[in-house]
């Protein structure tokens, strides 16, 4: 019931983004609007990097201990009154929230941003089983009634203009006058907030998912800049969170160090407008909350990283910050990685989630630059985890055939380092003397993917060999 992967399509999807016009435009909002704010924000805060190690060495120990902190973290939910399940699969995530939603007797459903729930395709799933859910958060409104998937996990409408929204929103609210004014983000907003102030007040259900659990509090936290989490959790009779194990940090005062560096990361700002603790039903003094508190954690894949190379991504608290600044991202968007997560964290977490076979072109969509790795929030490695993957990819002989046929040929040269000394420096200096005083070529056999689309410059000077040798 999840959406399917178009992920095998990568290349076609690339294809197609750096002709769409307007997703070009679109993309450019990510200089100013995300990487610009979060160098202004992180260079004002002298022990910045030092929190940056502190979130890394804080996640690190939760997950080398994530049995325990699950065990305390379920036993303080349920002395609360509330309820925890285990979800192994997306499936059982599915299954399990129809059930709470069936036993409330839900037929409307508000939910809050959620990339859990765009994983497990939980809006799909309820829909075929007559329950509505209506997304609340801004942009995941935007596009549900496009039908689409988020192009970014903070900013999932990143790929659309003002013009696109205010089309679908006439498209869809059939009751919105003709002449109504829906030219700047105010005027937008305050016509999503007119047709989802219904929603709220008419839901039965209300699920979020959860920035980080708190195993010292049995807390939910989720980080908005909208207020409509705390009117989806609030408001109705029952409220799901569904969220993922890896989401666990021992005690309050952990999550306060996450949170100077999450919206500092995520948004540039210093801190996300709404930040809000939920820990279990209401309580009888309480003058509102929900009856019934249900937390969904799901696995699905996430044990078998534990014990393998790709731990590390296990540390990751959804910032995007790494395709901010990823060249890639901000040449193609997010839909190009046709799955949920896109840009350096998508190209490592999706071929764990759905497979190298379906996903073995993302984490081959990397210059390898380092800008990811250099802004992470808690530093993942994510070029070596990419490499790690293509590994895989090789040794499974799912690369193409011309590239291992190429890898290979690299290879008979590698192995032989005076062979290898040789031949690049007699290739440079073809090279050099084929490109004449242009310095350059427009064309080079087997290299049009490159040539294509810019010049290919040509080798200047002696090879690093030959120069290390004379310098030492």
């Amino acid at each position: 019931m999840t959406q399917a992967a178009t992920s095998p399509r990568f290349k076609e999807n690339a294809r197609a983004a750096l002709a769409d016009g307007e997703l070009q435009k679109s993309l450019k909002i990510l200089e100013t609007n995300f990487i610009g704010r979060r160098k202004q924000v992180a260079d004002k805060l002298p022990e910045f990097d030092a929190l940056r190690d502190a979130a890394r060495d804080i996640k690190n120990h939760t997950l080398a201990h994530l049995d325990l902190y699950l065990e305390e973290y379920e036993r303080r939910v349920t002395a609360q009154g509330g309820h925890v399940h285990y979800a192994v699969t997306a499936a059982d995530a599915r299954s399990i929230i129809l059930d709470i939603c069936r036993a409330a007797e839900a037929k409307l459903v508000t939910k809050g941003k959620s990339m859990i729930a765009e994983e497990v395709g939980l809006d799909d799933f309820l829909a075929v089983h007559s329950i509505t859910p209506v997304e609340t958060d801004l942009g995941e409104y935007i596009i549900q009634i496009r039908h689409e998937m988020p192009s970014h996990i903070i900013a999932p409408a990143l790929h659309l203009s003002k013009a696109q929204v205010a089309a679908d929103f006439r498209r869809v609210h059939k009751e919105l006058p003709p002449n109504r004014n829906l030219e700047e983000p105010e005027t937008l907003l305050a016509e999503a907030r007119a047709v989802l102030r219904e929603k709220f007040l008419a839901a039965d259900v209300g699920i979020t998912g959860a920035n980080f659990l708190v195993a010292e509090t049995g807390s939910s936290i989720i980080v908005t800049n909208e207020g409509n989490g705390d009117l989806t959790q609030t408001l109705p009779k029952v409220h799901i969170v569904l969220t993922s194990i890896e989401k666990l940090v021992p005690t309050l005062e952990d999550v306060a160090e996450f949170l100077r560096v999450l919206a500092r990361s995520a948004t540039g700002q210093e801190m996300s407008v709404y930040t809000t603790l939920s820990t279990g039903p209401q309580r009888p003094r309480d003058p509102d909350g929900p009856r019934e508190y249900h937390v969904v954690l799901l696995d699905n894949g996430r044990s078998a990283m534990l014990g393998g190379q790709f731990r590390d991504m296990l540390r990751c608290i959804r910032c995007g910050a790494c395709m901010n600044h990823c060249p890639v991202y901000q040449a193609i968007g997010g839909h190009a990685y046709g799955w949920v997560y896109p840009g350096p964290m998508g190209a490592v977490l999706t071929p764990s989630l759905i497979g190298i076979d379906k996903a073995g072109n993302l984490p081959n969509a990397s210059t390898f630059c380092g800008r990811c790795e250099e802004v992470c929030p808690v530093r993942i490695p994510l070029p070596k985890l990419m490499r790690f993957w293509r590994e895989r990819e090789f040794e499974r002989h799912l690369s193409p055939a011309t590239v291992r046929a190429g890898l290979s040929f690299w290879a008979f040269f590698a192995r032989r380092p005076w062979l290898y000394g040789f031949a690049t420096d007699l290739a440079a200096r073809v090279l050099a003397l084929m490109s004449g005083a242009r310095g350059r070529f427009r064309w080079l056999p087997l290299a049009r993917g490159w040539t294509d689309r810019r010049d290919f410059p040509a080798p200047q000077g002696a090879t690093f060999q030959a120069q290390w040798r004379r310098r030492h």
